[in-house]
């Protein structure tokens, strides 16, 4: 396998740490790194892997690592335009998208036109700009692969598909740390306990995405851009164990799943090295231990996100990017215990019916959705 040149947007976060982590298990040299404003980490991994280019989000973090950085040749950037300078540096083969939300779109685009390929594991790009972004890459000829472990299971399974489409597709959920609760039971629960994922350490965003189901709602439409398929056929289903990461099904009802351990690492290697599968430091599974693997309905009463996803997804235009801008926002005024869990999806309904829809995307009109979404979503009393 030859040698691949990455970037890595968002090297501190759960999953850039891990990227970093499997480097050694593949021939990779990096070339770029960002944060937002995780100085510290950021500074020690440049020092271990040398890259020609480091950027901060913030514009003060990207001032202390300028500081931290003087004694060496590398180039501190700041700001949307540091993402974007390291996404599309000339030696860069590959750029790994590990930034949480609309932050990483604009760097994305703008790395498909330089003729970048995009392992993707920032959900929002898609979510917001799946029409953009999967014409793009298919007028610049550059490759999605994807990151998250769903995703990637769908993406490995399909490569057994030869000529065949993919009738359906199956999206596994652990259920996060609510399910069996009902809508009265949930009215009640904290930030700290929403928090507590049952099988998975993930950013606090991600995690209050897994609590709502929001995350599973994010994961259809991604769904959709990367395969083709329209939202009625693919399903959710709750798998309580997260050892089947995902399945597809074909025209005669034969399906296939990929199944592993609740470990990142494996599919973020795989879009480092595809086609190509090497050596890969995570536990390998024994579905002797396992025991057992259970499948549920998810209840779309109790999560309601599910229904707003999906209605989302059939009307297009810019109703994702609504919903998504909304969504972010409502998670964050949970995190700050600014609203309770169960107005997360209620606000972003309500987003979704004062916000003006469009049908014709542009990045403009993806970028004024999402705003507007914010705005009504702090607006709301």
């Amino acid at each position: 396998m030859m040698k691949k040149r990455i970037a890595i947007l968002g090297s501190t976060g759960s999953i850039g740490t891990q990227t970093v982590d499997i480097l050694d298990s593949i021939e990779a040299e990096v070339v770029a790194l960002t944060t937002n404003r995780n100085v510290k980490l950021i500074e020690k991994q440049a020092r271990r892997l040398r890259p020609q280019l480091v950027a901060a989000y913030d514009g003060q973090a990207a001032a202390e690592l300028r500081t931290a950085l003087a004694d060496t040749s590398i180039e501190v950037c700041a700001g949307a335009e540091g993402l974007v300078r390291a996404a599309t540096l000339a030696d860069v083969d590959i750029v790994v998208t590990a930034v949480v939300g609309m932050v990483g779109l604009v760097p994305t685009l703008e790395a498909i036109a330089a003729g970048k390929d995009i392992a993707l594991a920032n959900k929002e790009t898609l979510v917001c700009a799946g029409e953009l972004v999967m014409r793009a890459a298919r007028e610049h000829g550059v490759k999605i692969l994807p990151v998250d472990s769903e995703h990637s299971a769908i993406f490995q399974c399909a490569q057994a598909r030869v000529d065949n489409p993919l009738a359906k597709i199956i999206l596994t959920a652990s259920g996060g740390p609510f399910f069996g609760k009902t809508r009265a039971e949930l009215a009640s629960v904290t930030r700290e306990q929403a928090l507590h994922h049952p099988n998975w350490s993930m950013g606090a965003k991600i995690t209050i995405d897994s609590a709502t189901m929001f995350n599973k709602g994010l994961e259809l439409i991604e769904a959709m851009w990367l395969y083709g398929l329209p939202p009625e056929d693919i399903e959710i289903v709750i798998h309580r164990e997260s050892i089947i990461h995902s399945l597809v099904e074909f025209a005669d009802g034969a399906q296939l799943a990929q199944l592993g351990l609740p470990d990142m690492r494996l599919p973020i290697q795989y879009a480092m090295t595809f086609p190509a599968r090497m050596p890969c430091k995570v536990p390998r599974l024994s579905l002797a231990d396992v025991g057992k693997l259970t499948f549920f309905t998810p209840d779309e009463e109790a999560f309601p996100a599910l229904r707003i996803a999906r209605a989302a997804a059939k009307e297009r235009g810019n109703a994702c990017a609504i919903m998504n801008g909304a969504n972010e926002a409502a998670v964050d005024l949970f995190l700050h215990d600014k609203i309770r869990f169960l107005e997360i999806p209620e606000r972003v309904e309500r987003a979704l019916a004062d916000v003006p829809r469009c049908q014709e995307l542009t990045l403009a009109r993806v970028l004024e959705a999402d705003a507007l979404a914010r705005e009504t979503v702090y607006a709301l009393r």
